[in-house]
């Protein structure tokens, strides 16, 4: 993975260029002192992955983070923790405290490599039947990409199509709670066998679509696929 340092204190580049070098799956591209150097890295390279101290001159890491519309993974590194709810608003996948281990360093490179191809990809063959109306339709598992909440009903979206069902999204929570789907918003629960990577708050499924991830939900599913 490419990864670059914004960070500003010697000794902590110093700290993160060693661990780096040690881990052996990262490829520094680039270390700087403020922020505003790194734009045009982030902006002409292909960066996977981001170590952010959030007290930085000039723009602090947060701030930075919302100019970024789709930023790389980032790991936060700083000696404060007051900003790690907010800092899981963006693509942050870990926060690290100064000063911090090896071991601990490891761990949340670990998380990033997980994200980057999902694993669980056996498909599901138990069909079901849903209520539309005056009808009862079978479907498979394996076709649904997705259930998504719409006022009074939710809609069952499948490989070509979509169906309306009566049922409430926690209905169908705790029906499929054995099977692969998995709450990752207020309003969708979504089958994990089709999903194939994560980006910021965005789930990309394989049929090229899109959903978001709930504030609520996304530390549970990050830490699903970093174990």
């Amino acid at each position: 993975m490419n990864c670059i340092i914004i960070e500003d204190q010697l000794p902590a580049q110093r700290i993160l260029k060693r661990y780096i070098d040690e881990i052996g799956t990262l490829k520094l591209i680039g270390t700087y002192s403020n922020a505003l150097q790194a734009l045009d890295t982030i902006n002409s390279q292909k960066i996977d992955l981001l170590f952010l101290d959030i007290h930085l001159p000039k723009l602090s890491g947060i701030d930075f983070l919302k100019t970024l519309p789709n930023s790389p993974y980032v790991i936060l590194t700083t000696a404060f923790s007051d900003y790690a709810l907010e800092s899981y608003e963006f693509n942050v996948i870990d926060y690290l405290l100064k000063p911090f281990s090896f071991e601990r360093f490891v761990k949340a490179v670990s998380k990033v490599s997980s994200l980057q191809t999902i694993p669980d990809k056996e498909e599901l063959d138990e069909d079901i039947f849903i209520k539309t109306g005056y009808e009862y339709l079978r479907i498979s598992l394996a076709d649904v990409y997705y259930i998504k909440s719409d006022a009074d009903y939710t809609e069952i979206h499948l490989t070509d199509k979509k169906h309306l069902s009566s049922e409430t999204l926690k209905n169908w929570e705790e029906k499929l709670a054995q099977q692969k789907f998995l709450r990752v918003h207020k309003s969708y629960l979504v089958n994990t066998c089709k999903i194939t990577k994560l980006v910021g708050n965005q789930i990309y499924l394989d049929n090229q679509k899109t959903i978001p991830i709930g504030r609520a939900y996304k530390e549970g599913l990050i830490s699903k696929y970093s174990n």
